[in-house]
């Protein structure tokens, strides 16, 4: 108890006051070309004063701050987390005057000093319970034998590590994300034990039907939730560690009339390119869904995750002391990991991104990105359009028959846009967040040299989306792999090709100036096969360049990778570049070179896309693009 009471006098010291200092107001957000960004309904009133800025900023205006160049080094997403945090920084309010003044402010001082800390402090306790057996079973990893297809690890080992991921599941939210996070951390901890953790799954409790009714109402400026929607599935389709995800349908004068970002007028010249697009590559004839997903974060949440942070970061500072694991940069790693869990705490971030991604796809036809409905979206809910489609797991499973290099392809000419054009990469690019759609082919555009007056106009409403037509037919097959890929050689015949939908768009990587500067000097140099700069590069513009444990040694290992896959440039179909990165980020753990953990981010998502890629295609070959 006495622990726990010393934990929280640290909190009360330095975890109050180091928040507020970590994200100051940026006053000029709130300027008048912010405010011009508002989307109004009929219904919807702007925000009345004395909410401490509640709702503030609406998505659009967390669009104009991603989209904002302000020569500060940082990343558009650091800006929206930035104005996210100021939003709910506990200060008294100018609107709040005498007595409620006093009041609110007397709140505000017991809630922070006493309350927060007092809290926190169980909270640390409990968490004692749960991971000192962990720590105290820690001698288990030297006993057993090894284990050649894990690693080379000792049984002991991997029982450890099923035993702490077992552990971080009951913690709760913020150690299950801190788990899959630490999966994708292969330059910082064994292959054996990222493997271990990327199982992590979250367990938690569904929130209330009842919460979720009030949360979403609010949403929508306390209209009666019988006058939201047409239909609305009680069941949560899927329940995470932060949130959970609801099926629906708006009623018809909420939902959105054809697609806002295809119906723009075009010049000549784009609808040259549209009917060019339309005989070469196949144009999907793009139909807003009628139904909608909403995520709605679970209560409290902020609150339970920000006092786990506080927690995390104690620990990260008595453990940094050790001077062994002192290269780890510890603290560093916790504050990186709660600018992620703080980045899905807040909706409109999330929503700032679909429409990011829907701007920098919209001309292209290799993937698309759901339609989000901004002006319903809050900090706590999420309206987006319903992605129709099959996971992509299915086709990794089932195979993807006739459509397979298609798909394969498709995914890594969008993630290479992302990467190399945009600099804005999804950064969770599993399967379970890839879905396929099917489409039948646009025809040409004829009527683009008619009148705006008299041009034709199409009503959504009658639009067909044969998407859950095809649906229909692979979901009966979706385990038997002989019909099922027979289902596909029957839909390629009737005309339809394969889309993929891109969902869970929370978390992008982008790289600053700087980061970028460095991988591409990186990537020029492993372009030119000299892989001995490609390492002194890696040492010099690391985190911790006097922490690397013999640099020579480790640019001579990459110039040995390098020049093994030179050797093999006359057969690229048997480079994995997956193999390569594996193996750079084996040396960069080996050696103690700390990377950026944008940087490593984005190899883990070439990681993934390439094992993607190679499991639907064997022939795909990365270093041929």
């Amino acid at each position: 108890m006495k622990t726990g009471c010393l934990f929280a006098r640290f909190c009360l010291r330095n975890g109050t006051r180091g928040f507020r200092q970590s994200f100051p107001r940026r006053q000029q957000y709130f300027s008048s070309s912010t405010r011009r960004l508002w989307h109004r309904t009929p219904f919807r009133q702007p925000p009345v004063s004395g909410t401490l800025l509640l709702a503030a900023l609406s998505p659009a205006a967390f669009v104009q701050l991603s989209e904002e160049d302000t020569h500060d080094g940082k990343t558009g997403e650091a800006h929206m987390l930035e104005a996210s945090r100021a939003e709910i920084d506990k200060k008294l309010p100018d609107s709040l005057h005498g007595f409620r003044r006093v009041v609110r402010g007397i709140l505000i001082f017991l809630d922070s000093y006493v309350v927060e800390p007092i809290a926190t402090g169980l909270r640390f306790l409990h968490l004692v319970i749960i991971f000192v057996p962990v720590i105290s079973t820690v001698p288990a990893i030297w006993f057993g034998a090894r284990v050649k297809a894990k690693d080379n690890e000792r049984s002991g080992t991997l029982w450890w590590y099923q035993f702490l991921v077992s552990s971080m599941e009951r913690a709760g939210p913020a150690f299950i994300k801190l788990g899959q996070w630490a999966a994708s951390r292969t330059d910082i901890f064994p292959t054996e034990m990222c493997n271990v953790m990327s199982s992590l799954h979250s367990h938690a409790p569904a929130h209330s039907l009842a919460v979720t009714k009030r949360t979403i109402v609010k949403a929508f400026d306390h209209r009666p939730f019988e006058e939201i929607f047409e239909v609305f599935e009680e069941k949560p389709l899927g329940v995470g560690a932060i949130a959970q995800v609801y099926k629906a349908k708006l009623k018809s004068d909420l939902a959105a009339p054809g697609d806002p970002d295809l119906d723009e007028p075009r010049t000549p010249l784009q609808n040259v390119r549209k009917n060019v697009d339309a005989l070469v590559k196949s144009t999907p004839q793009r139909v807003p869904s009628s139904y909608v997903a909403i995520k709605v974060l679970h209560p409290n949440v902020e609150k339970f995750v920000r006092r786990d942070l506080r927690i995390m970061g104690f620990f990260a500072a008595v453990l940094n002391a050790i001077p062994t694991i002192e290269w780890l940069s510890l603290p560093d790693e916790v504050e990186q990991f709660g600018e992620m869990m703080r980045l899905q705490l807040d909706l409109r971030i999330e929503s700032a991104n679909l429409t990011m991604f829907r701007k920098h796809f919209k001309s292209r036809t290799t993937a698309w990105f759901p339609y989000p409905y901004t002006e319903y979206t809050t900090r706590q809910v999420l309206v987006e359009e319903f992605a129709q489609g099959i996971p992509l797991e299915d086709f990794l499973e089932a195979g993807g028959g006739v459509f397979q290099q298609e798909i394969a392809d498709e995914g890594l000419d969008a993630f290479l846009h992302m990467l190399l054009i945009d600099n804005f990469v999804h950064a969770d690019l599993h399967p379970g967040n890839i879905m396929v759609r099917f489409y039948k082919p646009e025809g040409l555009d004829v009527t683009s040299r008619l009148p705006p007056w008299s041009r034709p106009k199409e009503d959504p409403e009658k639009a067909l989306d044969v998407t859950e037509e095809v649906l229909q037919q692979l979901r009966p097959h979706r385990h038997k792999p002989e019909e099922w890929i027979a289902a596909l050689e029957k839909i390629d015949h009737e005309g339809y090709r394969p889309q993929l939908i891109f969902i869970d768009t929370g978390l992008v990587t982008e790289l600053n100036q700087t980061n970028r500067k460095n991988f591409l000097d990186l990537f020029k140099a492993i372009a030119e096969f000299d892989g001995y700069k490609a390492g002194h590069l890696m040492v010099e513009r690391c985190r911790q360049p006097d922490a690397v444990i013999d640099q020579e040694v480790f640019a001579l290992k990459m110039q040995h990778l390098v020049l093994g896959v030179k050797s093999q440039t006359f057969a690229l179909g048997n480079i994995k570049i997956g193999n390569v990165l594996s193996g750079v980020l084996s040396m960069v753990r080996e050696h103690h070179v700390r990377m950026e953990g944008d940087f490593v981010n984005v190899v883990i998502s070439i990681l993934l896309l390439e094992g993607i890629g190679r499991s639907l295609d064997p022939n795909l070959d990365l270093f041929k693009r």
